[in-house]
């Protein structure tokens, strides 16, 4: 028999009173009782950070948290970043500078990103890869989110570079071949 806890979570904002399984995290509280699916499921063992939440201001992995432990925090997920002036300053920094590839991982950034500003508003380089070491990306070699978090700190502005130039690449073979089965 599977015990339940009835259990409430303040979720960007807005309270909510849950029935969960005790063994519930909070990333599933997160993703499939409130429907907010911006946290991502990776890894679920707390390596790839791309469940990162704040609690109270402070970067938590949401997958390695049990959601009744989350009960007298204010979690703010990706959904709740933004404000009434519309994005958070980590986010459009993101946007302006192109740091954003697939989108998995990018939540969790912005998170972490946005939990150092908010105890560390200057932040230094080094300062700001130890603060993403626990977001893992295999998109990027992380340049551009770097440089997205020294923009919404204000310690620079986006970079403008143009594009790289490049030439259609000739085709290897302007013959068309015929699929040949290869039978065992």
């Amino acid at each position: 028999m599977r015990k339940t806890a009835l259990i409430r979570l303040s979720v960007n904002g807005e309270e909510h009173a849950l029935a969960v399984p005790v063994q519930r995290t909070l990333l599933e509280a997160l993703r499939y009782d409130l429907g907010l699916t911006g946290s991502k499921q990776g890894c679920d063992k707390g390596d790839c950070g791309a469940c990162t939440v704040l609690a109270d201001g402070e970067a938590i992995l949401s997958c390695i948290t049990l959601a009744q432990d989350a009960q007298d925090r204010a979690i703010t997920t990706i959904e709740g970043l933004a404000g009434p002036q519309g994005l958070d300053p980590v986010q459009r920094a993101f946007a302006d500078c192109g740091a954003l590839q697939c989108g998995f991982c990018q939540p969790g950034m912005m998170l972490s990103a946005r939990a150092l500003l908010n105890k560390c508003p200057k932040p230094t380089l080094p300062q700001i890869k130890e603060a993403l070491s626990g977001n893992l990306c295999r998109c990027t070699g992380y340049t551009k989110i770097y440089e997205a978090v020294e923009v919404a700190a204000g310690l620079r502005a986006p970079a403008s570079r143009l594009p790289v130039a490049s030439e259609r690449a000739a085709a290897s073979d302007s013959v068309a071949h015929a699929v040949k089965e290869i039978v065992p």
